[in-house]
């Protein structure tokens, strides 16, 4: 988690030192927000319980027009589920799954409305794998989870300027995997889902 912190520290001060050579093309943010996780599987099925979590993370929004951008994002991902099962040995018992990632989304904007303070994003995303733990147990599941986690992140935002730098923004963002969670898996695909509301500030 610190060596998380320290990267989002330089990777800020770099987007800081880049501001004043791309002005104008070019916006910079910073955010936080709540995480709703839970998996779906290969047959359709989602489970019922989702884990709450937190997201954090930086963005680089560069624009072609007023109308369109790529941005990309650095966020720590809170996902997993909740009241799940797991074999202890004696059998089946409840607990709830906490797996932490790190997201690289790549996303295009839409930009809309009379002052182009809307916006829509799709594009990929692939999360890496940081942690991943069972809390019955305490039992490190790492090893048995899929490092990569990749698949399409979607949202909605709208930006309220708070000065002639800095913008204040509310986001809804769904991300949805492609990629099984599970090595080896001989059974029906897991997959991660997130539902998240963020907000933050674009300078």
């Amino acid at each position: 988690m610190q060596k998380f912190f320290t990267t989002l520290l330089v990777v800020l001060g770099i987007y800081t030192t880049a501001f004043s050579q791309t002005k104008g093309t070019t916006e910079f943010g910073i955010n936080v927000g709540y995480n709703a996780a839970t998996v779906t599987t290969g047959n359709g099925q989602t489970n019922s319980d989702y884990r709450s979590g937190i997201n954090l993370g930086v963005s680089a929004d560069y624009y072609f027009s007023d109308r369109w951008s790529i941005k990309g994002k650095l966020i720590y991902d809170q996902k997993g589920w909740s009241n799940g099962f797991i074999d202890d040995g004696s059998g089946a018992i409840t607990t709830d799954y906490k797996l932490d990632y790190l997201t690289i989304p790549v996303m295009a904007n839409w930009h809309f409305g009379h002052t182009r303070n809307w916006y829509l994003n799709f594009g990929p995303y692939v999360g890496i794998l940081l942690n991943a733990k069972e809390t019955a147990t305490s039992t490190d599941l790492k090893e048995f989870f899929n490092t990569a986690d990749i698949g399409l992140d979607v949202g909605i935002g709208i930006k309220f300027p708070i000065s002639d730098r800095a913008k204040f923004f509310i986001e809804l963002n769904g991300q949805g995997a492609a990629t099984d969670l599970v090595k080896n898996n001989e059974g029906s695909a897991i997959r991660n889902s997130v539902s998240s509301v963020n907000i933050g500030f674009n300078f």
